[in-house]
Formats: structure tokens, C-alpha cells, sequence
């Protein structure tokens, strides 16, 4: 349910859905679809829901400029722009590139802590569903718990994204490809430059 204001079901049903569609990054629907959709057989009465929706402030005026009903994403839901900065390797350690871009990132693959963006190279985090050309967000810090994805830089040089295991004696950058190895050196060898929060891709 919404917090203070108050829907009838139906108005509840619409702005559930349309939520839901939001979530699933689906388009925004048009009235005659979310008559179908919602079984209401009048676009009328559809109109006068979604006006209410709209007086509430729940739902984005329909200014004819747009298509489809658009629920109002609230401030800390809106996307911010991060630096991107270049390329992380996926497979063997490359050096570290930084080109700097800007790019839209959602709150929810973010953190409040300080983040940037690389784009992955390879194929060695496949298996965490990693996969090249994927853009993977970053928090940036210097630690890391066991187990985590890190973007670990190997020697001042080479950086590489890979999951992080510390021991005494050792640190283990460890794949997600059953057909890669980890990789094991001193402690000195390796600084953690930040750790995996967030995942974006595009499919064009």
C-alpha cells in the first residue's frame, strides 16, 4: 500500500501494477492497455483512475507528449551520473584505463558511499553472471570481505575484477569460470581499489 494517501482498490490495483512494470523495466502502458490488462472494460472510468492517480501525485501528468501511463519515481529513486572510467579485465589482469564518461546509474545499484562505473572485458565472471560488455558498479574502498567481487589492481599496474579471498600469507583472486584458475600472491601485491554493488546491461 501507499503511505498516507489514500486509494480505492482499484487505484491501488492500477498503481500496484504499474509499479510492477516499473520494477521489470517494461514501457509504460497506454489506458487501453491497462484495460486489458486489469479487466476493466471501460477507458472512461481507466481515464478517471489514472486522473486521481495523477492528483495524488503518484502518477505523471499525461501532457500528450508522452506515451503511456509513467508512475513518478520519487528523488531517491532517480538515477545519478557516475564516472565511468574505462575498462576492467574479466579474464587476465590488463592495465587499468581510465577514459573518463558519464553515465546514469539507478539508486538501487548504488550505494550513499562514494561509486564509479567500469565496463567489463572477458569471460572469467561468467559464472556470477558476469559477461562481457556488462557495465559493473563500483563502491569505492580500499577493504573488502571475503568472497566479494573486487576490483583488485595487482603489482600498482594491472587491474582485474575477480572474487577475493585473504588469508595470512596470501590473497586469492578467484574466477567464476570453471575453465580459469585463480590467481594467488603475497598480500603486498594487491590493492583493493573497490567492490562490486551494482550490474548494468543493454541488450541493443
Amino acid at each position: 500500500m501507499t503511505g498516507a494517501v489514500t486509494l480505492t482498490r482499484r487505484q491501488q490495483s492500477i498503481y500496484d501494477h504499474l509499479l510492477a512494470r516499473d520494477a521489470a523495466g517494461d514501457p509504460p502502458p497506454t489506458l487501453d492497455e491497462l484495460c486489458d490488462r486489469l479487466g476493466l472494460r471501460s477507458r472512461g472510468s481507466m481515464h478517471t483512475h489514472v486522473k486521481a492517480l495523477i492528483d495524488t501525485g503518484l502518477v505523471e501528468p499525461m501532457n500528450g507528449k508522452q506515451r503511456g501511463v509513467r508512475v513518478r519515481i520519487p528523488a531517491e529513486r532517480e538515477p545519478t551520473q557516475l564516472a565511468l572510467l574505462g575498462s576492467i579485465a574479466a579474464g587476465r589482469p590488463i592495465e587499468a584505463v581510465e577514459v573518463p564518461e558519464q553515465m546514469d546509474v539507478p539508486a538501487h545499484l548504488r550505494t550513499d558511499k562514494s561509486c564509479y562505473v567500469l565496463r567489463v572485458k572477458g569471460d572469467s565472471m561468467i559464472e556470477d553472471g558476469i559477461l562481457d560488455g556488462d557495465c559493473v558498479v563500483i563502491e569505492s574502498r580500499g577493504y573488502a570481505r571475503n568472497g566479494e567481487i573486487v576490483v583488485a589492481l595487482i603489482d600498482g599496474m594491472d587491474a582485474t575484477l575477480k572474487r577475493i579471498y585473504q588469508r595470512p600469507h596470501e590473497v586469492v583472486l578467484a574466477p567464476a569460470n570453471c575453465d580459469m584458475k585463480a590467481i594467488a600472491m603475497p598480500p603486498e601485491r594487491v590493492t583493493i581499489q573497490g567492490v562490486v554493488v551494482g550490474q548494468m546491461r543493454s541488450y541493443r
